[in-house]
């Protein structure tokens, strides 16, 4: 079958070449500050941290929204975990049921683009599976700064292309036909973003 289509378009013009000579970089300025305003305008809640309050940011955020079972990649930096909370390690797999059932998930992040406010996570260290990250109506992320750059083809110039990689603008938001926002349809309702810095 593959010969056939194969011989049906021997005939057919050879595909023309798509430039890509587009700006791959720009300057933004200070690309954290774009950032925090570009992910803030998301609706989502940011905070940039000094690198040794990391851990007090992480308690003291989740003690403000009462959360006390917290889901977690198994590769979570160990510092950012303290002994009052519970913490539940994805691994084995969590359920859906323990995931949905969860006060939230907390994460690292594999680039974010200041340029569009947009977080990517391509399952890789302290990200986890996509479903950890999707299921639980909170999700707290902590961005290095050294993983911020300033536009999309440099972003992608750091992501493999065949992991999964999940964007992240805001929390998950859609609109019915009445353009009324409706947000935790297919994500987490809440995004809190710590930028850590130094």
């Amino acid at each position: 079958m593959l010969t056939r289509i194969r011989t049906a378009l021997r005939d057919q013009p050879k595909a023309t070449p798509v430039p890509r000579d587009y700006d791959h970089t720009r300057d933004l300025g200070d690309v954290i500050e774009v950032l925090a305003e570009r992910v803030a305008d998301y609706r989502a809640a940011v905070h940039r941290v000094q690198a040794d309050r990391l851990p007090v940011w992480i308690d003291a955020l989740l003690d403000a929204r009462g959360a006390r079972r917290i889901a977690v990649p198994a590769d979570l930096p160990a510092d950012w975990l303290n002994d009052e909370l519970t913490w539940l390690v994805d691994r084995p797999p969590l359920s859906i049921e323990t995931l949905d059932g969860c006060d939230g998930v907390l994460t690292g992040c594999a680039v974010a683009i200041a340029e569009t406010g947009t977080i990517v996570l391509d399952a890789g260290v302290a990200q986890g599976r996509r479903a950890l990250t999707l299921l639980p109506d909170y999700h707290l992320c902590v961005v290095r700064a050294d993983q911020v750059v300033a536009t999309v083809p440099e972003a992608l110039a750091r992501l493999d292309p065949v992991r999964p990689l999940t964007f992240i603008s805001g929390p998950s938001a859609t609109s019915d036909i009445e353009l009324d926002r409706v947000e935790g349809v297919h994500g987490p309702r809440t995004l809190e973003v710590l930028i850590v810095e130094g």
